[in-house]
């Protein structure tokens, strides 16, 4: 435990209570919860355990630190204003919180300056690159490490091989990595799972289409364009053969030639192929497949991103697919429709929610399987394979009716414990995302387009630009950093506008403001040329202005912000949080000047801005961007 965080339940003889998530070694606030829990038991009767989850963080810190709505408490008898302000009068004396203050039915609590800062700055500058995460989270019991960590599966991004990586994926890559941070920050086992599209009838499509207009160099070069380039060739083709079919059936002539020799069912015997493992037709998917994969890989790496397993469609094997189908058809649930198999959920699940599920195809009439029957079988492997506690399906909104089709047939099949070990995060769409040179949005051309731009921004200071070392690269990050920034500036469930002029200025909340914030403590505490050890051993008696108390204020919630953010799964709510200490910082440096100012005052202030300067390039980097220096 930090010696930092535990002397004040020491010395005031403070008990912790029986509550889950309390962890006062790792988050102050917690301590703070439990000297306010312990000090209004002793006035209300109400028990600490009671009182300590209804402690909230303020919204604005003029409104104090922490409040308790005395409602939440619901005791009769008496009005809750009433009540409030009795219990204030009551609350005895402290070293930690000042004397509360009442408004209306809320009790407000103003941590002591002086004790907060002690206990903050240097708890976060013993442990720079780590505070704020907290690893006893994801112990299966906090009390006994013995015991393991909870293992949490996350697939995310997922783009479909040969087709563009677009903004659905793009958003699903940047709201997956964050989530892979945010709980490997909280100590459990993460698996991150790239579950490619990289099976179905289009591949055979698209074999037929590289027969006819593939090129090996071309493949090597750029495996994803090539590919797409292909694909909307010979989709053009095979829409061209289904009006010739179409117009033949309307003027009464015989159409069974074409139909048993056009590219729909010579893709449909080739994707036939594929699944009895014939070896010409699995060898051209295995190169398709790997060539995309190491294309893929050097976007996600300028994106922070990294997978453990590339998994796909194709790897789910056919046993575990009959296995699905057979649990299914045990419980009454398939039935023959046209020669295919189906799941009519109006049968099996009452009301408004079976009808508004409808069918789901599990097999088609060749007997070869379907997205929704990998997904069932994908599902069961993993449960065997990695024996998770959790897994999450980070999907757009779009594909909402197909998951909570996949996540009923789990349920209808009997497995409600698996049932209630996974969950869809969904998220809206990006609207009036193109790039310089078409409409077509591939990944890498959108980071080049705000890479560009933000190169154009930064020329135009010329005396600034001349200092950075690598222009290039540091133009690719701030580009990187703008887009992500946008993405997660809402909640994800909103659709946003994408924006390259509003997302790459260095005005407002943007990618761009908050690499600025970041660089400009590190250009302070460079030009100082303090001692990190003169740093660490300031005297922070010193630090009594409003601006540096508002910013030791704001840097203490960084672990129960990270804590919130488990909840309620939002990059927005880290994002926000950021802005709101960068702000605060930014508007402190006119009046705590580090430069000129006297030796010890100059190392209290430069404590704050080290400690502030860890608690914001953690943060980033839990969102997944790259803090820069300069």
């Amino acid at each position: 435990m930090d010696e930092s965080l535990q002397a004040p339940l020491q010395k005031l003889h403070v008990q912790q209570p029986d509550i889950s998530e309390c962890f006062p070694s790792m988050n102050p606030f917690d301590v703070y919860r439990i000297h306010l829990a312990n000090g209004l038991s002793e006035v209300t009767g109400v028990q600490p355990k009671t009182i300590y989850p209804l402690l909230q963080r303020t919204t604005t810190l003029d409104k104090g630190d922490l409040l308790l709505p005395v409602p939440a408490l619901r005791i009769k008898g008496e009005r809750p204003d009433m009540l409030a302000s009795r219990w204030a009068d009551e609350f005895p004396e402290s070293t930690l919180v000042s004397k509360p203050v009442v408004d209306g039915p809320f009790i407000r609590f103003y941590l002591k300056p002086a004790a907060l800062v002690k206990r903050v700055l240097p708890a976060v500058l013993r442990n720079r690159n780590e505070w704020g995460s907290n690893p006893l989270l994801g112990l299966k019991d906090a009390s006994d490490a013995s015991k393991g960590r909870k293992r949490i599966v996350i697939e995310f991004s997922s783009p479909n091989i040969a087709k563009p990586f677009h903004q659905g994926h793009l958003r699903s890559t940047i709201i997956g990595g964050f989530l892979a941070n945010l709980y490997k920050g909280a100590g459990w086992d993460v698996v991150r799972l790239n579950y490619l599209g990289d099976w179905g009838k289009q591949y055979g499509l698209l074999a037929l289409g590289f027969k006819m207009f593939g090129d090996d160099t071309a493949l090597e070069e750029d495996p994803i364009h090539h590919l797409y380039q292909i694909y909307v060739k010979i989709n053009s083709l095979l829409a061209d053969e289904r009006k010739e079919i179409e117009q033949l059936e309307k003027d009464d002539k015989d159409t069974s030639k074409l139909r048993n020799e056009c590219l729909d069912e010579q893709a449909r015997e080739y994707f036939k192929a594929m699944c009895n493992n014939d070896p010409g037709a699995i060898s051209m998917w295995k190169k398709f497949r790997e060539l995309s994969i190491q294309r893929y890989k050097k976007s996600y790496t300028r994106l922070n991103i990294h997978f453990d397993e590339y998994a796909g469609e194709s790897l789910v094997r056919e046993e575990s697919m009959k296995i699905a189908q057979k649990q299914l058809e045990s419980k009454g649930l398939v039935e023959e429709s046209q020669g295919a198999a189906i799941v009519d959920f109006s049968k099996h699940v009452p009301g408004k929610a079976g009808k508004a599920l409808g069918k789901a195809l599990i097999r088609k009439t060749d007997g070869t399987s379907l997205y929704l029957t990998r997904d069932v079988g994908a599902l069961f492997e993993r449960n065997d394979r990695y024996e998770f506690d959790q897994m999450i399906y980070v999907v757009a909104t779009d594909q909402e009716l197909h998951l909570k089709q996949l996540f009923k047939l789990i349920e209808l099949t009997g497995n409600e414990d698996l049932r209630s070990r996974i969950a869809h995060v969904s998220f809206g769409l990006v609207l009036g995302m193109s790039t310089r040179r078409g409409t077509v949005v591939f990944l890498d051309d959108v980071l080049r387009d705000v890479g560009e731009k933000m190169h154009e921004v930064m020329r135009k200071n010329e005396t600034k630009y001349a200092q950075v070392s690598d222009p290039e690269r540091t133009a690719d990050i701030l580009g990187i950093s703008s887009v992500m920034v946008q993405d997660m500036s809402g909640k994800r469930i909103n659709n946003y506008r994408f924006n390259i002029d509003t997302m790459t200025s260095f005005e407002g909340d943007t990618g761009p403001y908050l690499q600025y914030s970041h660089a400009r403590l590190c250009s302070i505490l460079l030009k100082a040329a303090v001692p990190t050890s003169e740093i660490e051993s300031a005297n922070l008696d010193l630090l009594v202005e409003p601006h540096a108390i508002k910013v030791v204020r704001l840097i203490a919630q960084f672990p129960d912000t990270i804590q919130n953010t488990l909840k309620t799964l939002e990059p927005t709510t880290v994002l926000t949080y950021l802005f709101r200490l960068t702000h605060a910082i930014n508007s402190s440096y006119d009046v705590l000047q580090v430069v000129g100012s006297e030796r010890e005052l100059m190392k209290a202030r430069l404590a704050l801005y080290d400690a502030a300067k860890s608690v914001i390039n953690n943060g980033m980097r839990l969102l997944g961007l790259t803090p820069l220096d300069r």
